[in-house]
């Protein structure tokens, strides 16, 4: 509350009714298992949002909905209590998310944030009376593919659902702007009637250019499960390399200098711009100056200025946008 936290996500009863206490905002966690209108009605008492389970269809999330519309339930707040579904991101392979195996076999709780990822790893099965072992279609076992639901958002939205979670632990300044910002114009989209087939394709290649492990659509349209991943790590269409920084931004020309600290960058080429304060800014390469005169191209060493739509600050970190195959020597 103090650094202007909007909110919090628990399941556990005892953070639940403290935070309460301190007037801060509780969202309640896919972990509590929220199924029904019972356990809403349940969690109203503390929560104005709640994060229903991650294996309730569309069909089973609309009837809370509606139920809650029709009995009125409301939060402490007085207004009638939000659902909160799971967008996108990485899907634990536990029910709702309650697990405890790295816990239990590394000592690194998931719930302190510090979850160590052994499912994410290769695994034979094996008989340990024949010591057979057992042939899979694939060795992640317990690596679910990430879900993605920004195909039918206006199905969820014409359920009712009011907040989409984004599962972003861990994940870089780019992932969350990128994800974030296609989960934005989807959402605009619907309500402006744009909501269109050319969109979709397009939100989908943005979605695919930062870190997956391939997609799924997750339980919500009804569908069996089986979808596991067949790779260790990403399988983003797109990567970063770090090439400069930010040495000064004159704001009344809205132009940035960056030194160049490795590799080039030509006119053309897609960027990023990260800092703390500045957050993600990606652009693309109209033109660029080495002593007032434009150059097709910068290298390692060089001191060049270009526009940016956006303020950027001193030190902030500059990336090239490749493609995840591409050499660059």
């Amino acid at each position: 509350k103090q650094y202007g936290v909007t909110a919090i996500i628990a399941s556990d009863v005892s953070v639940i009714q403290y935070a309460y206490s301190q007037g801060v905002e509780v969202h309640i966690s896919t972990q509590s298992n929220v199924t029904n209108i019972e356990a809403v009605k349940f969690f109203a008492h503390f929560a104005d949002v709640m994060v229903t389970a991650r294996e309730l269809n569309l069909t089973q999330v609309k009837e809370i909905v509606d139920t809650i519309e029709r009995e009125q339930i409301k939060g402490p707040s007085g207004k009638l209590v939000e659902i909160e579904i799971f967008a996108h991101g990485a899907l634990c392979m536990a029910v709702s998310g309650k697990c405890y195996m790295s816990l239990d076999t590394m000592n690194s709780s998931a719930n302190r944030g510090a979850c160590l990822q052994p499912c994410r790893r290769k695994y034979e099965l094996k008989d340990k009376e024949s010591d057979i072992k057992f042939e899979i279609d694939q060795e992640y076992i317990m690596s679910p593919e990430d879900l993605k639901t920004v195909d039918f958002v206006d199905k969820m939205l014409y359920a009712g659902i009011r907040v989409l979670k984004v599962e972003g632990r861990g994940r870089n300044p780019e992932y969350v702007k990128i994800v974030t910002q296609v989960y934005r114009e989807a959402v605009n989209a619907y309500f402006a009637g744009e909501f269109t087939k050319e969109n979709i394709t397009k939100w989908n290649a943005r979605l695919a250019s930062v870190y997956n492990r391939g997609f799924w659509d997750g339980y919500y349209l009804g569908r069996k499960t089986g979808e596991w991943t067949e790779i260790y790590g990403s399988q983003a269409t797109q990567r970063k390399m770090y090439v400069g920084k930010v040495t000064n931004y004159f704001s009344k020309l809205n132009v940035a200098e960056i030194k160049m600290e490795s590799h080039e960058l030509e006119v053309g080429d897609k960027y990023y711009i990260q800092g703390e304060t500045t957050g993600v800014y990606e652009g693309e390469i109209d033109e660029m100056r080495l002593d007032l005169t434009p150059v097709p191209k910068v290298e390692k060493g060089d001191l060049f200025s270009m526009k940016t739509d956006t303020l950027v600050r001193r030190n902030d970190k500059v990336y090239k946008i490749v493609m995840v195959d591409e050499v660059i020597l």
